[in-house]
């Protein structure tokens, strides 16, 4: 769900770490405490594990020590903001299989440009570049969801006229629901780059307010020995 599965998508990203989304099921815990025990995976920082903190939105952090993953960091969630449950987000996954038939189950493109959407300038750039190669793969057999997604997400002007002269029934359809879009069909790049703009902005105010209180009790756990 990070750094890892846009290398897959081919928005290459460098990343140190493994990005999880589990289910927060009892079984699927029990599971995930056997993998983390043969990866020799230790917590290293706040929070505890706890189920009820990964449903409020924290994520849990381990270091692995295991032999071939050494130093190896794993960061779990079970909750993302704005996005549906893990079994929507299961789903509709891509499975990706490599040549050793190891399988690879993703989020699905539109989820993980959702997911890229905080409040750090580096994942902004990831967002255009998942947004755009999913355009070039998709662009000469395009279904109704895959045009909403490129109206809603494209990050470019050069796109968004693409998109408009291609799509002109879609764009007019969706063209309320995004300010951008009207300013395209205006002409005026100059705007139409200030909006794109403001909407990371915008974006980026949203993610400090979700993670705000949770950063608040992260602070707290840090000066509780029951959390240490």
């Amino acid at each position: 769900m990070g750094g890892q599965a846009c290398v897959f998508y081919g928005a290459a990203q460098v990343s140190k770490d493994v990005d999880l989304l589990v289910l927060a099921d009892g079984e699927n815990f029990a599971r995930l405490a056997r993998a983390l025990k043969d990866l020799d995976a230790h917590r290293i920082a706040v929070p505890r594990f706890d189920t009820g903190l990964l449903e409020r939105g924290h994520a849990i952090h381990y270091r692995c020590k295991a032999p071939g993953v050494e130093g190896l960091r794993i960061d779990i969630m079970s909750k993302l903001r704005d996005l549906p449950d893990f079994e929507c987000l299961w789903e509709r996954r891509t499975v990706i299989e490599d040549e050793g038939r190891v399988t690879f189950n993703l989020m699905a493109v539109p989820d993980l440009v959702q997911a890229k959407k905080t409040q750090r300038s580096k994942d902004w750039p990831i967002i255009e570049a998942l947004v755009s190669i999913h355009y070039a793969e998709n662009a000469d057999a395009p279904t109704g969801a895959f045009i909403d997604f490129w109206l809603k997400e494209a990050r470019t002007p050069e796109m968004l006229l693409d998109l408009l002269e291609r799509f002109p029934a879609d764009y007019t359809r969706v063209e309320q629901e995004r300010t951008c879009l009207s300013i395209a069909r205006s002409g005026d790049l100059d705007a139409l780059r200030e909006v794109l703009d403001r909407e990371i902005r915008e974006e980026q105010a949203k993610d400090r307010r979700y993670w705000d209180p949770l950063k608040r009790e992260i602070e707290a756990f840090r000066h509780d020995s029951d959390h240490l």
